[in-house]
């Protein structure tokens, strides 16, 4: 055995594993795919898990201009779009006089992770199955009942065979305050042979009344978990 490969089969707990020859063991032990997050960028709003959300800068006066439905922040690395939602008029009494209503977005983020391109190979994702770890934290607050959602698929080699997806659409708690962050988190396991990517989409709700008041999120990750799994 190659000195790279044992040293990869090692430092992974690879005992068992499938660890061909033709594989280039020095490459993949430089990248290090496994234990690590795959995703760039994770957290475009520079915002920390480890500290608390900051609270809203609520204006003294309304904004004026256009409403503005992107959030601020480096989004390099991710594909992003917004999608304006029409006015919500439930709950309002025939007749009455409504100066001004509150109007919602989406912003979603994505990103597309190559498992080979990241060093992993075709033996271990298809024999092997390593565990395929999602997490993301996002802020709650009293902005709406439903301010994130996460959706992961496991794509096949054409990008678009969907080998096993993911979905979380939490509801808040808008009777207390509450500012902190919440974790949304899912495991992949025995998911089968084929999958090569990894889709990664949350999607974050964003609301204007006299000013712009955003959804934040951070700590986005897709790691690969050296803990073989099975169906």
């Amino acid at each position: 055995m190659s000195e790279w490969k044992k040293r990869c089969e090692d430092e992974w707990s690879l005992h068992g594993a499938p660890m061909p020859d033709s594989v280039d063991w020095r490459s993949v032990y430089d990248v290090k795919p496994l234990g690590r997050n795959l995703l760039k960028n994770p957290s475009p709003q520079g915002v920390s898990k480890d500290t608390p959300p900051p609270e809203p800068d609520l204006p003294e006066m309304p904004t004026r201009g256009p409403p503005c439905f992107q959030p601020d922040g480096d989004f390099s690395d991710w594909t992003t779009s917004t999608e304006t939602l029409p006015y919500d008029r439930s709950g309002i009494p025939p007749g009455a006089v409504v100066c001004q209503l509150p109007r919602y977005s989406w912003f979603t983020m994505e990103q597309v992770v190559d498992l080979k391109a990241e060093g992993l190979w075709e033996e271990l994702l298809d024999d092997f199955q390593p565990e395929i770890v999602i997490q993301d934290w996002y802020e709650e607050s009293q902005l709406h009942n439903s301010i994130f959602q996460l959706q992961v698929k496991l794509l096949g080699a054409d990008k678009s065979t969907v080998i096993s997806e993911h979905t979380a659409n939490p509801t808040e708690e808008r009777s207390v305050y509450s500012h902190t962050w919440k974790e949304v988190s899912h495991v992949f396991s025995g998911y089968g042979p084929g999958v090569r990517y990894v889709h990664f989409q949350h999607r974050l709700k964003n609301q204007f009344l006299n000013g712009f008041y955003g959804t934040l999120s951070t700590g986005s990750t897709v790691l690969v978990r050296p803990t073989k799994t099975s169906a």
